[in-house]
């Protein structure tokens, strides 16, 4: 099926003149759309617990922040960016309550409303900005005068003009400087979560730290093992971001990529294909949606036991220490947690 593609020149962002957005949220996600929304001159404010930290960082950038439920009554169009295991209980406490006939409910990811988490009224508009990126990226390109690639999606239209407004929305965060793509909530949702898992979060990280392990357990220094399995990995994604798998091919060594061709089927061979078509199904079905969900409710034991075990694996001590000899990577980074 041919996607449709939009950038700038279709978004009609006087659309937005008049209107007040809310953005729900203040991390990663949060801080860029509130603050490129601002600088694109829409009439924003940050809606936050009064109790969070992100409070004094959203003021600190100059944006005017209400609490979650002022801030949902305040606004005619209420972006939702919250972590998705919070939003439900966020949405029937402070958003339901204050959404009136023809206003607009966002979401940055469609989890919530595909795996009906979240139902809002027949009367209400609902639609999706995705960045096709963290929102770190999302702000520091837009800051740069590019942008990331929007996805959006209608979830209910009874005014008829949602679409019209979710491209706005996309044009005043950047994403017109690069291609705003229309899509659904389930095909965002069900193949963004499968990305996480299979290919860019899970899949790669085991990946590394798999061949981190191989080398250091056969003897190798896991100072080179960190080079090979990790430090290199950001050289050859920048060459494949840049023109695909065959121009990062084009720029490494004929050895290394008869290497890639030969052995890459090998590690990632039928067994982990079977896995990914698993993995697949369990979104489909909602499976994994209902089993996050559940860990959330029991508050999230298994989840805090894992990232303690990934913060204590040897590949992060090693890095850090690696990483202090190249001090110009700390002037130049993406994430600053004392900001964003």
């Amino acid at each position: 099926m041919a996607l449709n593609v939009y950038t700038d020149a279709d978004a009609n962002t006087a659309l937005l003149e008049g209107r007040k957005v809310a953005v729900l949220g203040y991390g990663s996600q949060g801080h860029a759309h509130a603050n490129n929304l601002k600088e694109s001159g829409v009439d924003v404010c940050v809606g936050l617990r009064k109790s969070s930290a992100s409070w004094a960082k959203a003021e600190a950038a100059g944006l005017t922040v209400k609490e979650t439920g002022e801030a949902a009554a305040w606004a005619d169009i209420v972006m939702v960016l919250v972590p998705d295991e919070m939003g439900a209980e966020i949405y029937e406490q402070e958003i339901a309550p204050r959404l009136g006939s023809g206003d607009y409910l966002a979401f940055g990811h469609g989890f919530n409303f595909h795996f009906k988490k979240i139902v809002p009224p027949a009367d209400v508009n609902v639609f999706m900005v995705a960045p096709k990126g963290p929102g770190h990226l999302v702000r520091s390109e837009y800051e740069k005068g590019r942008g990331v690639p929007c996805l959006i999606a209608v979830g209910q239209d009874p005014a008829g003009n949602t679409k019209d407004l979710a491209l706005a929305y996309a044009s005043a965060i950047g994403g017109g400087r690069a291609a705003i793509i229309e899509t659904t909530f389930r095909e965002e949702t069900e193949t963004d979560l499968f990305g996480e898992q299979a290919v860019l979060c899970g899949g790669l990280t085991e990946l590394i730290r798999a061949g981190y392990e191989t080398l250091v357990e056969a003897g190798y220094s896991p100072e080179m093992a960190y080079f090979e399995c990790l430090h290199e990995v950001k050289l050859i994604v920048d060459l494949i971001y840049e023109g695909g798998i065959a121009n990062m091919r084009y720029s490494i060594s004929n050895t290394a990529e008869y290497g890639d061709m030969t052995r890459g089927k090998r590690v990632v061979g039928p067994e982990a294909r079977a896995a990914m078509k698993e993995i697949l199904s369990e979104i489909q079905a909602g499976r994994f949606a209902d089993e996050w969900m559940e860990e959330h409710r029991c508050g999230q034991p298994h989840f805090r036991e894992l990232r303690k075990e990934g913060e204590h694996h040897p590949i992060e001590d090693v890095g850090a220490r690696l990483r202090g000899l190249m001090p110009w990577m700390q002037s130049q980074r993406i994430v600053d947690k004392s900001r964003n």
